[in-house]
């Protein structure tokens, strides 16, 4: 029997989530799987991706073979370079400590990239922000400007209006005494 490890989608049209899981070759996509060794949402910036790794590591050094999307998100979160640290310990290169000390490296160095893209599409964000706030005030401005030569002859008018209406008071105050 041959495995893959491969995505079953999961989520609703326009909204896809993946399942990771290793299953027979010879399955449907949706259907039959031996064990699910993770998820996938790529629906979030960046990607959310939950995988346990020493399954995946498990299913590697068993013949499993992963599609290309999968072999993707495995060495983005490590488990080919946790696999192939497992190599060189099973050969005498290595020794187990030495390994997981390579691989805590590389997880630490990982979180660090992610961080800082993450930090940055938040600093993105908040720059696109303030400059739609400067353009929609800049309008704003430049709409009360287009306005302001209107409501001046408006309240010139009124102006004109009080000081007549005041006028016409003040000659029948004047006529009644």
């Amino acid at each position: 029997m041959s495995v893959k490890l491969r995505l079953q989608r999961r989520g609703k049209k326009g909204k896809p989530y993946y399942w990771i899981i290793a299953a027979d070759a010879r399955s449907k996509r949706d259907g039959k799987y031996l064990e699910q060794i993770g998820a996938y949402n790529p629906n979030t910036n960046p990607a959310t991706i939950e995988l346990d790794v020493d399954s995946a590591v498990k299913w590697l050094q068993n013949g499993a073979q992963p599609t290309d999307t999968v072999r993707g998100i495995l060495s983005y979160k490590g488990a080919l370079l946790k696999n192939h640290l497992a190599g060189g310990v099973r050969k005498g290169a290595l020794t187990e400590e030495q390994a997981e000390a390579k691989f805590t490296a590389w997880l630490e160095e990982k979180a660090q990239k992610v961080d800082a893209k993450s930090q940055d599409l938040a600093k993105a964000d908040a720059e696109a922000k303030e400059k739609a706030f400067e353009a929609e005030k800049a309008a704003n401005e430049a709409r009360i400007a287009a306005n302001a030569p209107v409501e001046e002859e408006v309240a010139e008018e009124a102006v004109e209006e009080t000081t007549e209406a005041e006028a016409t008071t003040e000659e029948a105050s004047k006529e009644e005494e």
